[in-house]
C-alpha cells in the first residue's frame, strides 16, 4: 500500500498490486529468426537449400543487414542453418515444429538458475544415451558418426561449427527414439547456447574457446561420446557426456559480459 496526500490534506491508501512487470519484448533479430524458421517449415525446405542473401532478407523484412546477420547466427545456435563464408546461409535441417527460437522464461539462463540448467542439460543428454544403448540403436549410430564428421569438417568456421555442434548433440539424444526428450533437450541446450554465445550473435565476437588453436581440444570432447556408444559402454558414454558438460559449464561461467 502507498499513501497519497490529497489536496484536502487527507490521505488515501492506494493498492498498486495491479501493476505487474512488463514482459521484455523480443529482439527484432529473434522475431526475424522465428519467421525464417517458420518459412523453412512451411516450404518444407530440405537440407542444403540456400536461403536468400542477407541483403535480400534485409530488404524483405525492412531492416538492416546486421540485424539479419544476428538472426542467422541465432538459427545457427539451433542447428537449423549454417553460414558458409562467401557462399551464404543454407538449411542444415528442418526444424521440429515443437522447438521455437526462444525458450520460455523458466529456461532462460540467469545468475540464479544457470547451474540448474547446466545440470538439467546433463541429465537429459544422459537419459538420451542411456535410452540409445538400451534400445540398441545401431542403425542410428551412422547418423551420429555423420554428425561427428560434419563437426570435424567445420573446424575453423565459427557459425558452421556451432550449428554442427547442436546437430551432433541433438542426434545423440535422438538415438533414444523419444521425440519429447529430444525436443526438451534442444530447448535447454539452445537456451544455454544463446547465453554462452550472446556476444557472437549480437556482434560476431568469437569466444576464445572457438579460436582455431582450440579446435583439437573441442573435438576431443565429442569423439569419445561416439566411441563409447559404439561399444555400448554406458558408463564410458555417461563419463564422456559429463566431461563435455563440465567444459560447457566453465565456458558459461567465464563468459565475458
Amino acid at each position: 500500500m502507498t499513501r497519497e496526500l490529497r489536496a484536502t490534506g487527507e490521505t488515501n491508501e492506494i493498492d498498486f498490486g495491479e501493476f505487474k512487470p512488463v514482459p521484455t519484448p523480443p529482439r527484432l533479430s529473434d522475431t526475424i529468426a522465428e519467421r525464417i524458421r517458420d518459412f523453412i517449415i512451411r516450404q518444407n525446405l530440405v537440407e542444403g537449400t540456400r536461403l536468400p542473401s542477407e541483403r535480400a532478407l534485409a530488404e524483405r523484412f525492412g531492416t538492416s543487414r546486421p540485424t539479419v546477420s544476428q538472426s542467422i547466427r541465432t538459427l545457427s545456435l539451433m542447428g537449423l542453418v549454417e553460414s558458409r563464408r562467401g557462399s551464404g546461409a543454407y538449411v542444415l535441417r528442418r526444424p521440429d515444429m515443437a522447438v521455437g527460437t526462444q525458450a520460455g522464461s523458466l529456461l532462460s539462463p540467469t545468475a540464479g538458475n544457470l547451474e540448474h540448467l547446466v545440470n538439467l542439460r546433463l541429465g537429459l543428454e544422459g537419459l538420451g544415451v542411456q535410452g540409445a544403448i538400451g534400445r540398441g540403436a545401431e542403425a542410428g549410430l551412422e547418423q551420429a558418426r555423420s554428425a561427428l564428421a560434419r563437426l570435424v569438417d567445420s573446424v575453423g568456421e565459427t557459425s558452421t561449427w556451432i550449428a554442427a555442434d547442436t546437430v551432433f548433440h541433438a542426434t545423440v539424444v535422438g538415438l533414444a527414439g523419444n521425440p519429447v526428450l529430444t525436443a526438451l533437450y534442444e530447448q535447454v541446450h539452445t537456451s544455454l547456447l544463446e547465453y554462452e554465445y550472446e556476444h557472437w550473435v549480437e556482434a560476431d565476437r568469437v569466444p576464445r574457446w572457438l579460436a582455431p588453436r582450440e579446435a583439437e581440444s573441442q573435438l576431443a570432447l565429442h569423439a569419445p561420446i561416439i566411441e563409447a556408444l559404439e561399444r555400448s559402454d554406458l558408463e564410458a558414454t555417461i563419463a564422456a557426456v559429463r566431461r563435455h558438460n563440465d567444459v560447457m559449464r566453465e565456458h558459461l561461467l567465464s563468459r565475458e559480459d
